[in-house]
Protein backbone atom coordinates (compact mmCIF):
# COMPACT_ATOMS: atom_id res chain seq x y z
CA UNK A 1 0.00 0.00 0.00
CA UNK A 2 1.23 3.47 -0.72
CA UNK A 3 2.33 5.92 1.94
CA UNK A 4 -0.28 8.62 2.49
CA UNK A 5 2.10 11.43 3.29
CA UNK A 6 1.48 14.06 0.62
CA UNK A 7 4.49 16.35 0.38
CA UNK A 8 6.25 18.26 -2.33
CA UNK A 9 9.79 18.03 -3.60
CA UNK A 10 12.19 20.95 -3.94
CA UNK A 11 10.78 22.00 -7.29
CA UNK A 12 7.21 22.35 -6.08
CA UNK A 13 8.40 24.18 -2.97
CA UNK A 14 10.01 26.71 -5.30
CA UNK A 15 6.70 27.38 -7.04
CA UNK A 16 6.04 30.71 -5.38
CA UNK A 17 4.21 33.32 -7.40
CA UNK A 18 4.24 35.70 -4.42
CA UNK A 19 7.96 35.58 -3.67
CA UNK A 20 8.65 39.04 -5.10
CA UNK A 21 10.92 40.80 -2.61
CA UNK A 22 12.94 44.00 -2.84
CA UNK A 23 16.66 43.43 -3.20
CA UNK A 24 17.31 45.31 0.05
CA UNK A 25 14.62 43.52 2.12
CA UNK A 26 15.80 41.70 5.25
CA UNK A 27 15.41 37.94 5.23
CA UNK A 28 15.41 37.57 9.05
CA UNK A 29 16.08 33.87 8.80
CA UNK A 30 13.32 33.14 6.30
CA UNK A 31 12.47 34.23 2.78
CA UNK A 32 9.93 37.05 2.95
CA UNK A 33 7.05 36.91 0.45
CA UNK A 34 5.18 39.94 -0.81
CA UNK A 35 1.65 39.74 -2.22
CA UNK A 36 1.22 39.46 -5.98
CA UNK A 37 -1.44 38.46 -8.47
CA UNK A 38 -0.13 34.88 -8.65
CA UNK A 39 -0.91 32.17 -6.11
CA UNK A 40 1.93 31.34 -3.76
CA UNK A 41 2.41 27.61 -4.31
CA UNK A 42 5.37 27.24 -1.95
CA UNK A 43 4.75 24.02 -0.01
CA UNK A 44 1.35 23.39 -1.62
CA UNK A 45 0.05 19.93 -0.76
CA UNK A 46 -3.03 17.78 -0.25
CA UNK A 47 -3.93 17.35 3.41
CA UNK A 48 -6.70 14.83 3.71
CA UNK A 49 -7.24 11.38 5.13
CA UNK A 50 -9.16 10.11 2.09
CA UNK A 51 -7.36 7.93 -0.39
CA UNK A 52 -8.14 7.10 -4.04
CA UNK A 53 -10.57 4.22 -4.12
CA UNK A 54 -11.82 4.82 -0.59
CA UNK A 55 -15.09 6.58 0.28
CA UNK A 56 -14.59 10.27 -0.40
CA UNK A 57 -15.90 13.21 1.55
CA UNK A 58 -19.64 13.58 0.90
CA UNK A 59 -19.35 17.20 -0.22
CA UNK A 60 -16.35 17.29 -2.52
CA UNK A 61 -12.62 16.65 -2.80
CA UNK A 62 -9.65 16.95 -0.41
CA UNK A 63 -8.53 20.48 0.35
CA UNK A 64 -5.23 21.88 -0.93
CA UNK A 65 -3.08 23.67 1.63
CA UNK A 66 -1.27 26.84 0.55
CA UNK A 67 0.84 27.58 3.66
CA UNK A 68 2.45 30.78 2.33
CA UNK A 69 -0.46 32.40 0.51
CA UNK A 70 -1.30 35.96 1.58
CA UNK A 71 -4.90 35.43 2.68
CA UNK A 72 -5.93 39.06 2.36
CA UNK A 73 -5.27 39.01 -1.38
CA UNK A 74 -7.72 36.21 -2.19
CA UNK A 75 -11.07 37.94 -2.47
CA UNK A 76 -12.95 35.78 -4.92
CA UNK A 77 -14.64 32.41 -5.36
CA UNK A 78 -15.17 30.23 -8.43
CA UNK A 79 -18.10 28.18 -9.70
CA UNK A 80 -18.51 25.55 -12.40
CA UNK A 81 -22.25 25.25 -12.96
CA UNK A 82 -22.93 22.21 -15.11
CA UNK A 83 -26.10 20.50 -16.22
CA UNK A 84 -26.06 18.08 -13.27
CA UNK A 85 -23.75 19.50 -10.61
CA UNK A 86 -22.43 22.80 -9.29
CA UNK A 87 -18.78 22.81 -8.22
CA UNK A 88 -17.52 25.53 -5.85
CA UNK A 89 -13.89 26.44 -5.05
CA UNK A 90 -13.05 28.93 -2.32
CA UNK A 91 -10.08 29.85 -0.14
CA UNK A 92 -10.09 30.15 3.65
CA UNK A 93 -7.21 31.45 5.76
CA UNK A 94 -5.41 29.69 8.56
CA UNK A 95 -4.82 32.17 11.37
CA UNK A 96 -5.36 32.49 15.10
CA UNK A 97 -7.88 35.26 14.50
CA UNK A 98 -10.06 33.19 12.18
CA UNK A 99 -10.72 30.58 14.85
CA UNK A 100 -11.93 33.27 17.28
CA UNK A 101 -14.19 35.12 14.87
CA UNK A 102 -17.91 35.02 15.50
CA UNK A 103 -20.07 34.87 12.41
CA UNK A 104 -23.15 36.92 11.75
CA UNK A 105 -25.27 33.89 12.70
CA UNK A 106 -23.72 33.58 16.15
CA UNK A 107 -21.62 30.48 15.43
CA UNK A 108 -17.86 30.24 15.13
CA UNK A 109 -16.26 29.29 11.84
CA UNK A 110 -12.61 29.05 10.98
CA UNK A 111 -13.06 28.94 7.22
CA UNK A 112 -15.40 31.83 6.58
CA UNK A 113 -14.32 33.73 3.54
CA UNK A 114 -15.71 37.12 4.36
CA UNK A 115 -15.80 37.40 8.15
CA UNK A 116 -12.72 35.59 9.37
CA UNK A 117 -10.45 38.51 10.13
CA UNK A 118 -8.03 37.86 7.29
CA UNK A 119 -8.92 41.19 5.69
CA UNK A 120 -7.94 43.18 8.74
CA UNK A 121 -4.90 45.42 8.82
CA UNK A 122 -2.51 42.47 9.28
CA UNK A 123 -1.22 40.15 6.58
CA UNK A 124 -2.06 36.53 7.38
CA UNK A 125 -0.25 33.80 5.54
CA UNK A 126 -1.54 30.32 4.95
CA UNK A 127 -4.88 28.83 4.04
CA UNK A 128 -6.70 26.16 2.09
CA UNK A 129 -8.50 25.80 -1.19
CA UNK A 130 -11.82 24.05 -0.50
CA UNK A 131 -13.89 22.02 -2.98
CA UNK A 132 -17.65 21.59 -2.56
CA UNK A 133 -20.36 20.22 -4.86
CA UNK A 134 -24.15 20.61 -5.11
CA UNK A 135 -26.84 19.28 -7.42
CA UNK A 136 -27.76 21.88 -10.02
CA UNK A 137 -31.43 21.05 -9.53
CA UNK A 138 -30.99 22.15 -5.89
CA UNK A 139 -29.20 25.41 -6.60
CA UNK A 140 -30.73 26.97 -3.50
CA UNK A 141 -28.52 24.67 -1.42
CA UNK A 142 -25.49 26.25 -3.08
CA UNK A 143 -26.77 29.76 -2.42
CA UNK A 144 -27.54 28.88 1.22
CA UNK A 145 -24.02 27.50 1.67
CA UNK A 146 -22.36 30.60 0.21
CA UNK A 147 -24.48 32.87 2.39
CA UNK A 148 -23.98 30.82 5.57
CA UNK A 149 -20.21 30.78 5.09
CA UNK A 150 -20.12 34.46 4.27
CA UNK A 151 -18.40 33.72 0.97
CA UNK A 152 -20.37 36.38 -0.90
CA UNK A 153 -18.82 39.35 0.92
CA UNK A 154 -15.33 40.39 1.93
CA UNK A 155 -14.17 42.76 4.63
CA UNK A 156 -11.99 45.70 3.67
CA UNK A 157 -9.33 47.24 5.88
CA UNK A 158 -11.49 50.23 6.69
CA UNK A 159 -14.11 47.94 8.22
CA UNK A 160 -16.56 48.14 5.33
CA UNK A 161 -17.47 45.19 3.13
CA UNK A 162 -18.27 44.55 -0.50
CA UNK A 163 -19.27 41.69 -2.76
CA UNK A 164 -16.55 39.28 -3.76
CA UNK A 165 -15.65 38.61 -7.36
CA UNK A 166 -17.16 35.39 -8.72
CA UNK A 167 -15.54 33.63 -11.65
CA UNK A 168 -18.01 31.20 -13.19
CA UNK A 169 -17.92 28.67 -16.00
CA UNK A 170 -20.33 26.13 -17.46
CA UNK A 171 -23.72 26.69 -19.03
CA UNK A 172 -25.24 27.58 -15.68
CA UNK A 173 -23.06 30.69 -15.49
CA UNK A 174 -25.45 32.14 -18.06
CA UNK A 175 -28.64 30.32 -17.08
CA UNK A 176 -28.51 31.15 -13.34
CA UNK A 177 -26.76 34.53 -13.41
CA UNK A 178 -29.94 36.39 -12.38
CA UNK A 179 -30.49 34.13 -9.37
CA UNK A 180 -27.05 34.89 -7.93
CA UNK A 181 -27.56 38.59 -8.55
CA UNK A 182 -31.01 38.75 -6.95
CA UNK A 183 -30.27 36.51 -3.96
CA UNK A 184 -26.69 37.49 -3.06
CA UNK A 185 -25.93 40.56 -5.14
CA UNK A 186 -23.18 38.68 -6.99
CA UNK A 187 -22.23 39.26 -10.61
CA UNK A 188 -20.97 36.10 -12.32
CA UNK A 189 -17.92 36.80 -14.48
CA UNK A 190 -18.18 34.13 -17.17
CA UNK A 191 -15.16 32.15 -18.39
CA UNK A 192 -14.77 29.59 -21.17
CA UNK A 193 -15.69 26.10 -19.99
CA UNK A 194 -13.10 24.04 -21.90
CA UNK A 195 -10.34 26.54 -21.24
CA UNK A 196 -11.04 26.43 -17.50
CA UNK A 197 -11.01 22.63 -17.44
CA UNK A 198 -7.63 22.53 -19.18
CA UNK A 199 -6.23 25.28 -16.96
CA UNK A 200 -7.38 23.50 -13.81
CA UNK A 201 -5.91 20.19 -14.96
CA UNK A 202 -2.56 21.81 -15.82
CA UNK A 203 -2.46 23.48 -12.41
CA UNK A 204 -3.02 20.20 -10.56
CA UNK A 205 -0.60 18.16 -12.64
CA UNK A 206 2.21 20.71 -12.56
CA UNK A 207 2.06 21.73 -8.91
CA UNK A 208 0.41 19.10 -6.67
CA UNK A 209 2.23 15.92 -5.72
CA UNK A 210 0.09 12.79 -5.49
CA UNK A 211 -2.65 14.28 -7.66
CA UNK A 212 -2.50 11.75 -10.51
CA UNK A 213 -2.77 7.99 -10.01
CA UNK A 214 -3.73 4.79 -11.77
CA UNK A 215 -6.11 2.25 -10.28
CA UNK A 216 -5.79 -1.48 -10.86
CA UNK A 217 -6.59 -4.59 -8.85
CA UNK A 218 -8.34 -2.48 -6.23
CA UNK A 219 -5.28 -0.36 -5.41
CA UNK A 220 -4.17 3.14 -6.34
CA UNK A 221 -0.62 3.86 -7.41
CA UNK A 222 0.41 7.50 -7.50
CA UNK A 223 2.05 8.55 -10.75
CA UNK A 224 4.60 11.37 -10.55
CA UNK A 225 4.06 13.97 -13.24
CA UNK A 226 7.16 15.59 -14.65
CA UNK A 227 7.83 19.22 -13.87
CA UNK A 228 9.34 19.53 -17.33
CA UNK A 229 6.63 20.62 -19.75
CA UNK A 230 8.14 18.69 -22.62
CA UNK A 231 7.67 15.47 -20.63
CA UNK A 232 4.11 16.22 -19.47
CA UNK A 233 2.71 17.51 -22.75
CA UNK A 234 0.98 16.55 -24.92
CA UNK A 235 -1.72 14.54 -23.20
CA UNK A 236 -5.39 13.65 -23.65
CA UNK A 237 -7.95 14.93 -21.14
CA UNK A 238 -11.24 13.04 -21.03
CA UNK A 239 -13.64 15.13 -18.98
CA UNK A 240 -16.73 13.14 -17.99
CA UNK A 241 -19.54 15.35 -16.78
CA UNK A 242 -23.14 15.10 -17.92
CA UNK A 243 -21.64 14.39 -21.34
CA UNK A 244 -18.05 13.78 -22.37
CA UNK A 245 -15.45 16.16 -23.81
CA UNK A 246 -12.20 14.77 -25.21
CA UNK A 247 -9.45 17.39 -25.33
CA UNK A 248 -5.91 17.25 -26.68
CA UNK A 249 -3.64 19.42 -24.53
CA UNK A 250 -0.39 20.42 -26.23
CA UNK A 251 1.12 22.79 -23.68
CA UNK A 252 0.56 25.07 -20.68
CA UNK A 253 -0.58 28.09 -22.70
CA UNK A 254 -4.17 29.33 -22.76
CA UNK A 255 -4.54 28.46 -26.46
CA UNK A 256 -2.57 25.20 -26.48
CA UNK A 257 -5.49 22.80 -26.52
CA UNK A 258 -8.18 21.52 -28.87
CA UNK A 259 -11.44 19.69 -28.24
CA UNK A 260 -11.11 16.78 -30.63
CA UNK A 261 -14.31 14.88 -29.84
CA UNK A 262 -17.02 14.14 -27.31
CA UNK A 263 -19.99 11.95 -26.53
CA UNK A 264 -23.53 12.37 -25.28
CA UNK A 265 -23.16 9.17 -23.26
CA UNK A 266 -21.65 10.37 -19.99
CA UNK A 267 -22.34 10.77 -16.31
CA UNK A 268 -25.76 12.25 -16.95
CA UNK A 269 -26.67 9.16 -18.99
CA UNK A 270 -25.84 6.87 -16.09
CA UNK A 271 -27.65 9.11 -13.61
CA UNK A 272 -30.83 9.42 -15.72
CA UNK A 273 -31.15 5.77 -16.71
CA UNK A 274 -30.30 4.57 -13.22
CA UNK A 275 -33.00 6.80 -11.79
CA UNK A 276 -35.56 5.38 -14.21
CA UNK A 277 -34.55 1.76 -13.57
CA UNK A 278 -33.90 1.79 -9.83
CA UNK A 279 -35.91 4.72 -8.50
CA UNK A 280 -32.82 6.12 -6.77
CA UNK A 281 -32.22 9.88 -7.00
CA UNK A 282 -28.86 10.51 -5.33
CA UNK A 283 -25.79 9.95 -7.53
CA UNK A 284 -23.54 8.74 -4.71
CA UNK A 285 -26.26 6.33 -3.60
CA UNK A 286 -26.38 4.94 -7.15
CA UNK A 287 -22.63 4.34 -7.18
CA UNK A 288 -22.82 2.64 -3.80
CA UNK A 289 -25.69 0.50 -5.05
CA UNK A 290 -23.70 -0.61 -8.09
CA UNK A 291 -20.96 -2.03 -5.86
CA UNK A 292 -23.49 -4.50 -4.41
CA UNK A 293 -24.69 -5.90 -7.73
CA UNK A 294 -23.74 -8.57 -10.27
CA UNK A 295 -24.01 -7.36 -13.84
CA UNK A 296 -23.88 -10.96 -15.16
CA UNK A 297 -27.54 -11.27 -14.19
CA UNK A 298 -28.57 -8.76 -16.87
CA UNK A 299 -25.59 -8.50 -19.26
CA UNK A 300 -25.00 -11.04 -22.03
CA UNK A 301 -21.45 -12.35 -21.69
CA UNK A 302 -19.21 -14.06 -24.22
CA UNK A 303 -19.61 -17.27 -22.23
CA UNK A 304 -23.39 -17.06 -22.61
CA UNK A 305 -22.94 -17.21 -26.38
CA UNK A 306 -20.14 -19.80 -26.52
CA UNK A 307 -21.40 -22.26 -23.95
CA UNK A 308 -19.30 -20.94 -21.07
CA UNK A 309 -16.08 -20.97 -23.08
CA UNK A 310 -13.69 -18.16 -24.07
CA UNK A 311 -13.46 -16.84 -27.59
CA UNK A 312 -9.72 -17.32 -27.42
CA UNK A 313 -8.90 -16.71 -31.08
CA UNK A 314 -9.69 -12.99 -30.67
CA UNK A 315 -8.69 -12.72 -27.03
CA UNK A 316 -12.13 -12.54 -25.40
CA UNK A 317 -12.67 -14.32 -22.10
CA UNK A 318 -15.97 -15.92 -21.16
CA UNK A 319 -16.66 -13.13 -18.66
CA UNK A 320 -16.30 -10.33 -21.23
CA UNK A 321 -19.51 -8.34 -21.77
CA UNK A 322 -20.84 -9.04 -25.25
CA UNK A 323 -24.02 -6.97 -24.89
CA UNK A 324 -25.03 -4.69 -22.04
CA UNK A 325 -28.50 -5.69 -20.75
CA UNK A 326 -28.57 -8.31 -23.52
CA UNK A 327 -29.64 -11.13 -21.22
CA UNK A 328 -32.88 -9.28 -20.41
CA UNK A 329 -34.12 -9.83 -23.97
CA UNK A 330 -34.54 -13.58 -23.47
CA UNK A 331 -36.05 -13.40 -19.99
CA UNK A 332 -39.74 -13.22 -19.19
CA UNK A 333 -39.45 -10.72 -16.33
CA UNK A 334 -40.79 -7.31 -15.45
CA UNK A 335 -38.68 -4.42 -14.16
CA UNK A 336 -39.65 -5.13 -10.59
CA UNK A 337 -38.27 -8.66 -10.88
CA UNK A 338 -34.69 -7.43 -11.34
CA UNK A 339 -32.27 -6.49 -8.58
CA UNK A 340 -31.66 -2.70 -8.72
CA UNK A 341 -28.00 -3.28 -7.78
CA UNK A 342 -27.50 -5.54 -10.82
CA UNK A 343 -28.92 -2.90 -13.15
CA UNK A 344 -26.85 -0.14 -11.54
CA UNK A 345 -23.64 -2.09 -12.06
CA UNK A 346 -24.53 -2.93 -15.66
CA UNK A 347 -25.21 0.75 -16.40
CA UNK A 348 -22.00 1.86 -14.75
CA UNK A 349 -19.91 -0.56 -16.77
CA UNK A 350 -21.75 0.18 -20.00
CA UNK A 351 -20.98 3.91 -19.76
CA UNK A 352 -17.43 3.44 -18.48
CA UNK A 353 -16.44 0.87 -21.13
CA UNK A 354 -17.68 3.09 -23.94
CA UNK A 355 -15.84 6.13 -22.62
CA UNK A 356 -12.66 4.09 -22.19
CA UNK A 357 -12.83 2.84 -25.77
CA UNK A 358 -13.41 6.36 -27.13
CA UNK A 359 -10.48 7.65 -25.11
CA UNK A 360 -8.14 4.96 -26.42
CA UNK A 361 -9.10 5.55 -30.05
CA UNK A 362 -8.40 9.27 -29.82
CA UNK A 363 -5.15 8.73 -27.96
CA UNK A 364 -4.12 6.34 -30.74
CA UNK A 365 -5.23 8.79 -33.42
CA UNK A 366 -3.06 11.60 -32.04
CA UNK A 367 -0.23 9.35 -30.80
CA UNK A 368 -0.68 10.37 -27.16
CA UNK A 369 0.73 8.19 -24.40
CA UNK A 370 -0.88 9.89 -21.40
CA UNK A 371 -4.67 9.87 -20.91
CA UNK A 372 -6.15 11.63 -17.86
CA UNK A 373 -9.78 11.16 -16.85
CA UNK A 374 -11.64 13.94 -15.04
CA UNK A 375 -15.22 14.87 -14.28
CA UNK A 376 -17.63 14.00 -11.52
CA UNK A 377 -18.84 10.75 -13.07
CA UNK A 378 -15.74 9.02 -11.68
CA UNK A 379 -16.16 10.33 -8.11
CA UNK A 380 -13.29 8.10 -6.87
CA UNK A 381 -15.58 5.11 -7.43
CA UNK A 382 -13.42 1.94 -7.54
CA UNK A 383 -15.62 -0.03 -9.97
CA UNK A 384 -15.75 2.90 -12.38
CA UNK A 385 -11.99 3.35 -12.30
CA UNK A 386 -11.41 -0.40 -12.64
CA UNK A 387 -13.71 -0.53 -15.67
CA UNK A 388 -12.05 2.42 -17.45
CA UNK A 389 -8.59 1.06 -16.62
CA UNK A 390 -9.52 -2.36 -18.01
CA UNK A 391 -10.87 -0.80 -21.21
CA UNK A 392 -7.67 1.20 -21.80
CA UNK A 393 -5.47 -1.81 -21.06
CA UNK A 394 -7.56 -4.09 -23.25
CA UNK A 395 -7.73 -1.88 -26.32
CA UNK A 396 -4.08 -0.78 -26.10
CA UNK A 397 -2.95 -4.37 -25.44
CA UNK A 398 -1.28 -3.28 -22.24
CA UNK A 399 0.69 -0.36 -23.73
CA UNK A 400 -1.34 2.40 -22.02
CA UNK A 401 -2.79 3.02 -18.57
CA UNK A 402 -5.71 5.18 -17.50
CA UNK A 403 -4.69 8.03 -15.18
CA UNK A 404 -7.10 9.61 -12.72
CA UNK A 405 -7.09 12.81 -10.65
CA UNK A 406 -8.01 13.30 -7.01
CA UNK A 407 -9.80 16.56 -7.87
CA UNK A 408 -11.29 15.16 -11.07
CA UNK A 409 -14.67 16.83 -10.65
CA UNK A 410 -13.33 20.33 -10.00
CA UNK A 411 -11.09 20.99 -13.01
CA UNK A 412 -13.34 23.70 -14.45
CA UNK A 413 -13.88 25.41 -11.10
CA UNK A 414 -10.13 25.39 -10.35
CA UNK A 415 -9.39 26.84 -13.78
CA UNK A 416 -11.94 29.60 -13.19
CA UNK A 417 -10.41 30.32 -9.77
CA UNK A 418 -7.00 30.78 -11.41
CA UNK A 419 -8.36 33.42 -13.76
CA UNK A 420 -7.97 35.92 -10.92
CA UNK A 421 -4.78 34.45 -9.43
CA UNK A 422 -2.81 32.77 -12.23
CA UNK A 423 -0.34 29.98 -11.58
CA UNK A 424 3.39 30.74 -11.65
CA UNK A 425 5.68 27.78 -12.27
CA UNK A 426 9.41 28.38 -11.72
CA UNK A 427 12.15 27.60 -14.21
CA UNK A 428 14.60 24.70 -13.90
CA UNK A 429 17.17 27.13 -12.47
CA UNK A 430 14.73 28.02 -9.72
CA UNK A 431 14.19 24.32 -9.06
CA UNK A 432 17.93 23.82 -8.61
CA UNK A 433 18.08 26.83 -6.32
CA UNK A 434 15.21 25.41 -4.27
CA UNK A 435 17.16 22.23 -3.66
CA UNK A 436 20.17 24.30 -2.62
CA UNK A 437 17.99 26.43 -0.35
CA UNK A 438 16.76 23.33 1.42
CA UNK A 439 20.33 22.42 2.30
CA UNK A 440 21.97 25.81 2.54
CA UNK A 441 19.75 27.92 4.78
CA UNK A 442 19.38 31.69 4.47
CA UNK A 443 22.26 32.29 2.08
CA UNK A 444 20.94 29.73 -0.38
CA UNK A 445 17.43 31.12 0.07
CA UNK A 446 18.72 34.52 -0.96
CA UNK A 447 20.16 32.96 -4.14
CA UNK A 448 16.76 31.38 -4.78
CA UNK A 449 15.10 34.77 -4.40
CA UNK A 450 17.44 36.33 -6.95
CA UNK A 451 16.90 33.50 -9.44
CA UNK A 452 13.11 33.49 -9.15
CA UNK A 453 12.76 37.24 -9.68
CA UNK A 454 12.08 38.20 -13.27
CA UNK A 455 12.59 41.68 -14.63
CA UNK A 456 8.93 42.51 -14.22
CA UNK A 457 8.69 41.10 -10.70
CA UNK A 458 11.61 43.26 -9.57
CA UNK A 459 9.71 46.33 -10.66
CA UNK A 460 6.43 45.17 -9.15
CA UNK A 461 8.07 44.18 -5.86
CA UNK A 462 8.76 47.83 -5.06
CA UNK A 463 5.06 48.51 -4.65
CA UNK A 464 3.26 47.10 -1.63
CA UNK A 465 -0.45 47.71 -1.11
CA UNK A 466 -1.17 49.48 2.19
CA UNK A 467 -4.73 50.71 1.73
CA UNK A 468 -7.73 49.74 -0.38
CA UNK A 469 -8.14 51.83 -3.51
CA UNK A 470 -11.01 52.74 -5.76
CA UNK A 471 -10.62 54.34 -9.17
CA UNK A 472 -7.55 56.62 -9.70
CA UNK A 473 -8.41 60.15 -8.47
CA UNK A 474 -6.37 63.18 -9.54
CA UNK A 475 -7.08 66.85 -10.18
CA UNK A 476 -10.53 66.57 -8.58
CA UNK A 477 -11.68 63.95 -11.12
CA UNK A 478 -11.97 60.15 -11.29
CA UNK A 479 -9.89 58.65 -14.08
CA UNK A 480 -10.82 55.26 -15.50
CA UNK A 481 -12.71 52.28 -13.99
CA UNK A 482 -12.40 51.15 -10.39
CA UNK A 483 -9.28 49.23 -9.49
CA UNK A 484 -10.28 45.63 -8.80
CA UNK A 485 -7.23 43.68 -7.65
CA UNK A 486 -3.51 43.86 -6.99
CA UNK A 487 -2.66 43.56 -10.67
CA UNK A 488 -4.70 46.68 -11.47
CA UNK A 489 -3.20 48.55 -8.55
CA UNK A 490 0.37 47.77 -9.54
CA UNK A 491 -0.34 48.56 -13.18
CA UNK A 492 -1.81 51.94 -12.22
CA UNK A 493 1.14 52.80 -9.94
CA UNK A 494 3.60 51.90 -12.70
CA UNK A 495 1.73 54.16 -15.10
CA UNK A 496 1.69 56.91 -12.48
CA UNK A 497 5.46 56.68 -12.07
CA UNK A 498 5.95 56.64 -15.85
CA UNK A 499 3.84 59.81 -16.22
CA UNK A 500 5.88 61.49 -13.49
CA UNK A 501 9.11 60.56 -15.23
CA UNK A 502 7.80 61.95 -18.52
CA UNK A 503 6.85 65.21 -16.81
CA UNK A 504 10.31 65.49 -15.26
CA UNK A 505 11.90 64.91 -18.65
CA UNK A 506 9.70 67.56 -20.23
CA UNK A 507 10.57 70.09 -17.50
CA UNK A 508 14.26 69.30 -17.94
CA UNK A 509 13.99 69.82 -21.69
CA UNK A 510 12.19 73.12 -21.17
CA UNK A 511 14.94 74.29 -18.82
CA UNK A 512 17.56 73.35 -21.38
CA UNK A 513 15.68 75.23 -24.11
CA UNK A 514 15.38 78.31 -21.88
CA UNK A 515 19.13 78.16 -21.18
CA UNK A 516 19.87 77.99 -24.89
CA UNK A 517 17.57 80.96 -25.50
CA UNK A 518 19.41 83.09 -22.94
CA UNK A 519 22.72 82.15 -24.50
CA UNK A 520 21.43 83.20 -27.90
CA UNK A 521 20.33 86.62 -26.55
CA UNK A 522 23.61 87.29 -24.77
CA UNK A 523 25.70 86.22 -27.73
CA UNK A 524 25.19 89.38 -29.96
CA UNK A 525 25.85 91.73 -27.02
CA UNK A 526 29.22 90.15 -26.44
CA UNK A 527 30.12 90.32 -30.12
CA UNK A 528 29.18 94.02 -30.34
CA UNK A 529 31.40 94.96 -27.40
CA UNK A 530 34.34 92.96 -28.63
CA UNK A 531 34.31 93.88 -32.28
CA UNK A 532 37.30 95.22 -34.21
CA UNK A 533 38.47 98.69 -32.98
CA UNK A 534 38.13 100.09 -36.44
CA UNK A 535 34.29 99.65 -36.19
CA UNK A 536 34.10 101.93 -33.16
CA UNK A 537 36.53 104.47 -34.57
CA UNK A 538 34.71 104.81 -37.83
CA UNK A 539 31.39 105.44 -36.00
Amino acid sequence: MLARRDTLGPFERAASGNAEVDDDSALDGDLVHRPSTALNLLGASIRDSSYPGEPAAPRGAPSIVLPHQEASYVRHIALDIGGSLIKLVYFSPDSHESSETTTGHGDRHGDRHGENGRHSGHHHKGGRMHFVKFETARIQDCLDFIQAKGLHRTLLRDGSSREVRVKATGGGAIKFADIFKERLGLVLEREDEIGCSVGGCNFLLRTITHEAFNFEAGQAQFVPCSNVDSELFPYLLVNIGSGVSIIRVDGPGEDEYCRVSGSSVGGGTFWGLCRLLTGRRDFDEMLELSMQGNNANVDMLVGDIYGGRDYSSIGLSATTIACSFGKVVGQDKDLGDYNPADMAMSLCRMVAYNIGQLAYMHAKRYDLKRVFFGGFFIRGHPYTMETISFAIKFWSQGEMSALFLRHEGFLGAVGAFLKVHPMHVPTSRAAAAAAAAEAGGVAAAKDLRVLSDTASSKVRARFVERFSMGAPFAGGEVHGPAIRDMSDRVSWVEKFVAVGQQQQQQEHQQQQQQGLGLAAIRGPRLSAGTGPPTQGLSG
